[in-house]
């Protein structure tokens, strides 16, 4: 029986993660509608850490340079204990990360996404509320409440809510979302300061009492613009909402975002930069100030058959680290290609499950760390300074053991679950310049196969001449054959590899970067999906155990 969909998905909530998920899906040519119950953007700087993955994700996309031209370099932190000045964080990430730390107020980043959709016709459905909805096993039937109070019912393939902490998506689905909230309450101001401090380092002050504890906390974050800084800090008596931790205020009972009540104004920040600031400056140029509550809780699933939650409906925690909305930006980006696929009809039954699998543990990973954090400090990690730094980057995550990456791909370098990384000095005949491996996966919707080897033999030597066959067209055969065509094939060759060694798009490895950055030694097939992961790692590669892998993401109607 055919079933009639006025669009493919619905995408509640028009925030960084929901302009995501839309933006993903249009590019992939799916339909769909995004709303948002707000008349228009706030003009807040709510979340404004970029986190090196998010611009990944971005040049994936084909929008990072906007967002470049906008962001601010977040070079490290100064910090202060009791006015003494401690040693100085520097956020420094090994060279062949394309990306460093950026700060970008949150209206900036909205701004960005909400533009790079409407290339794609799709705007924002401003005033819109998604006010209630029902699904079947063909798709979800949702109620519309439009600017002018009247209804509509509106029947799509998927729902997707990115509709923020008191989400009725997560609520219609009968989501738990455990967790507890933090008793301090903080004043959040978008200010200028004239002093002298170096240029793309925030700022942490804090007083600690005769006991250890800190009783005072003065946190700054650069921001575009001369001096201009998002500062946070501990509200005053005659601020507080005198809420508990667990908000029994709040309408659902989770306390997270920005009070009601008086907003903070200039002379309550100036108070406090007057008792912590480490050099003498006056505050101006105050656009906005709130306070803000912190909550942190996780719900106990991601999905409820075509019914998803993303960002804030899923998990909340605390801003340490700047990990809450670049979090959510990844859910978005990992759901949207598999919906395409779906939508498509090309998806393996099981590939939308693996949503949950792979970004649960994610989103329970970040809260428990973000949680620590804040109670003790980042200082407290016992990880190594490397490692910390790739992770506060987002650039450790991994979906090592998911249902779709491929268990065969053990060994040394990147294995298959990991983040594909980046690498330089790859050359080609037509260019004159040496190419990144990210400039190659630019724009590209789907998976590509990446093909390693010395390629002799025009693609009928087994990469080391003895004639046996490489078989490089037989490998992308297999995986055009095992997609539908949803799978192109690049060759990164060895520096000497001849001129003729492929008739497929092929690059050298000229200065060995490739190689050595996946441990590559051999002619060696590996899988990058959508979002940049590796789902496998073939040595030697061989078309069976390449058309296997893929038959995890696929459907078999897509093979061909």
């Amino acid at each position: 029986m055919a079933h009639t969909y006025a669009t493919d998905v619905l995408v509640a909530g028009a925030g960084p993660v929901g302009l995501t998920a839309a933006a993903e899906l249009r590019r992939r040519g799916v339909s769909c509608r995004i709303v948002d119950r707000l008349p228009a953007r706030l003009p807040f700087a709510k979340a404004v850490g970029i986190q090196p993955r998010t611009l990944e994700i971005w040049d994936r996309m084909g929008l990072v340079r906007t967002a470049l031209d906008a962001a601010v370099p977040m070079r490290g932190q100064l910090m202060y204990v009791n006015g003494a000045e401690q040693p100085r964080i520097d956020l420094v990430l090994p060279p062949e990360v394309p990306y460093g730390f950026a700060a970008l107020p949150q209206y900036e980043t909205e701004r960005i996404l909400d533009e790079f959709l409407t290339r794609y016709g799709t705007g924002i459905e401003r005033g819109t509320e998604l006010v209630s909805f029902a699904q079947d096993a063909d798709g979800v039937t949702s109620r519309l409440r439009t600017p002018s109070g009247a209804e509509e019912e509106l029947r799509t393939r998927f729902l997707v809510g990115c509709d923020g902490a008191h989400s009725i998506v997560r609520k219609g689905l009968g989501l738990t979302f455990e967790g507890g909230a933090f008793p301090e309450e903080y004043m959040l101001a978008d200010v200028e300061v004239d002093w002298d401090l170096p240029h793309g380092y925030g700022v942490r002050a804090m007083h600690r009492n005769g006991d250890g504890a800190i009783d005072d906390l003065l946190v700054c974050i650069p921001l575009p613009g001369s001096g201009r800084y998002r500062m946070s800090m501990l509200v005053p008596p005659e601020l507080s909402t005198a809420r508990q931790a667990e908000a029994a205020g709040a309408p659902d009972g989770v306390a997270h975002g920005l009070e009601g009540g008086r907003a903070p104004a200039l002379p309550d920040i100036q108070a406090v930069l007057d008792r912590l600031s480490p050099r003498p400056t006056t505050a101006s140029a105050i656009r906005w100030a709130s306070v803000f509550r912190i909550s942190h809780r996780l719900v106990d699933r991601y999905a409820d058959g075509r019914v998803f939650v993303a960002g804030d409906a899923a998990h909340i925690h605390p801003p340490t680290g700047a990990q809450g909305m670049n979090t959510g930006i990844q859910d978005a980006w990992n759901l949207a290609w598999k919906l395409a696929l779906a939508v498509e009809g090309a998806a393996h039954p099981d590939l939308l499950a693996s949503y949950d699998a792979e970004r649960r543990p994610v989103g329970e990973e970040v809260v428990g760390r973000t949680v620590r954090h804040a109670s003790e400090g980042i200082q407290a990690d016992p990880a190594d300074p490397a490692t910390l730094m790739l992770r506060e980057a987002q650039l450790l995550v991994s979906y090592r053991g998911s249902p779709i990456a491929d268990p065969s791909g053990d060994g040394p370098g990147p294995r298959p679950g990991d983040r594909a990384p980046d690498c330089g000095g790859l050359t080609g005949e037509i260019a004159t310049y040496p190419m990144r491996l990210y400039d190659l996966l630019r724009d590209r919707g789907g998976h590509v196969l990446l093909l390693y080897g010395h390629g002799h033999g025009n693609g009928h030597g087994n990469g080391h001449g003895n004639g046996h066959g490489n078989g490089l067209d037989e490998l992308a055969e297999a995986a055009r054959e095992s997609s539908g065509g949803r799978v192109e094939t690049c060759v990164v060759l060895e520096a000497d590899a001849p001129a003729d060694a492929t008739l497929l798009p092929a690059y050298r490895d000229s200065r060995g970067e490739f190689a050595r950055l996946y441990a590559a030694e051999q002619p060696t097939a590996f899988v990058i999906r959508p979002d940049g992961y590796l789902g496998a790692r073939l040595c030697p590669p061989a078309p069976k155990p390449l058309a296997a892998h893929l038959a995890a993401t696929f459907a078999e109607t897509a093979q061909r």
